[in-house]
């Protein structure tokens, strides 16, 4: 099954439990424009409800994965106002990204700057192509980069992000590997295996764990030591009364195979 949601900006396909929404102004580096970012939100706010969607993957057309804000759009309207206005949509949507229960894969085939460095950086997981480059760029145009920094700031180690910041300087793609920006690099031919092969790894996995998991990754990242261990505790106390979990570790003491997971 695929569907086609808003053509002009955004492509939203479906297989096997893996949605994928393409950023689609190949012709504009597929800038996050209002129209796109609304596009976006509308659809992880969609998503967040599916329990048939295991995974999502966010890809893009055209020879850039995404340069960051629509610099045009926000040059014809630079008010305080308007500025916030957007500003608050990007970071909502950027939010969303975590807060929805399914894991996001960045698919990053090119370009990724300054907003569009922030998505690769916000999305759960991230595979690049070998000549993908990345940068926090805006300080290049005399704007800072403070809203993709909180993201970056998130995956990097603090130098290395206070040099992407400060510089604006590109990294390659082993670089942001070795960075923690993404986690693998593969040859461009190879760009959709290793998506699939990552994407079909944990759509197998139990939906109501990994749901449990990754609210309690970011929640825990937000507090002290103690603090995270406790609410660790009560997560997996909780998981631990899942059917999945209880019918998961029967079967692994049995020597069974693996039960068929509960949805969400």
């Amino acid at each position: 099954m695929s569907s086609i949601v808003n053509e002009a900006v955004l492509l939203r396909n479906y297989n096997q439990g893996i949605a994928t929404l393409t950023l689609n102004q190949g012709d504009k580096f597929n800038v996050l424009s209002r129209e796109l970012l609304s596009a976006i939100q509308v659809e992880l706010d969609d998503i967040a409800g599916d329990k048939s969607i295991r995974v999502v993957v966010v890809a893009a057309t055209g020879k850039a994965f995404c340069a960051g804000h629509d610099l045009a759009e926000m040059g014809s309207e630079p008010s305080p106002e308007a500025m916030r206005a957007l500003f608050e949509q990007c970071s909502r949507m950027m939010v969303t990204l975590t807060e929805i229960p399914q894991p996001v894969i960045a698919r990053v085939h090119g370009m990724a700057t300054a907003a569009g460095c922030q998505l690769v950086a916000q999305c759960d997981l991230a595979v690049a192509v070998e000549e993908a480059t990345f940068a926090t760029s805006g300080i290049n145009v005399g704007l800072f980069c403070s809203t993709p920094m909180v993201a970056v700031t998130r995956n990097l180690p603090r130098k290395q992000a206070m040099e992407m910041l400060m510089t604006g300087e590109f990294i390659d793609a082993e670089t942001a590997r070795q960075y923690g920006l993404v986690n693998r690099v593969v040859p461009s031919g190879k760009l959709d295996d290793a998506v699939g092969e990552l994407a079909g790894t944990i759509a197998e996995k139990s939906p109501v764990a990994i749901a449990r998991g990754k609210q309690l990754f970011y929640r825990q990242l937000e507090v002290g030591l103690e603090g995270a261990y406790e609410q660790a505790a009560k997560a997996i106390t909780a998981n631990m009364q899942d059917v999945d979990a209880q019918a998961g570790i029967n079967a692994f003491v049995e020597k069974k195979p693996m039960p068929d997971w509960q949805d969400r």
